[in-house]
């Protein structure tokens, strides 16, 4: 299935998203108004798979741990990038913030919106 919906997702004409590899992102909060507090994550991007690891900073959970994974793709009525887990998921009615929706990340800021 994962497979499968990688297929389609490279079939569906998009912006790219990063090259393979690891990244540094800031955190930053829809409570703070989008705004960073000194926690950076680690991307890590193969293919259309992503990774989301708490890198630093006063996040919850220990340095070293998954925060967020799935498949990168673009919220269609927003036109953001998320972090999927199903096709429905680039129709979901909210996405990031504290909406219960996909994470939202932000390739071009380098940012990670977390609620």
């Amino acid at each position: 299935m994962h497979f499968l919906f990688s297929l389609l997702m490279l079939a569906l004409p998009q912006e790219n998203h990063p090259p393979d590899g690891r990244y540094t992102y800031d955190v930053v909060y829809a409570e703070w108004d989008k705004r960073a507090k000194g926690q950076h994550v680690t991307v890590v991007i193969h293919g259309d798979s992503i990774r989301v690891i708490h890198a630093a900073g006063t996040l919850s959970g220990k340095k070293g741990e998954v925060i967020d994974s799935g498949i990168i793709m673009k919220h269609k009525p927003t036109g953001k990038w998320i972090i999927g887990r199903g096709p429905a998921d680039a129709h979901a009615k909210e996405v990031g913030g504290c909406s219960d929706g996909p994470a939202v990340i932000d390739f071009k800021k380098k940012q990670f919106h977390l609620c």
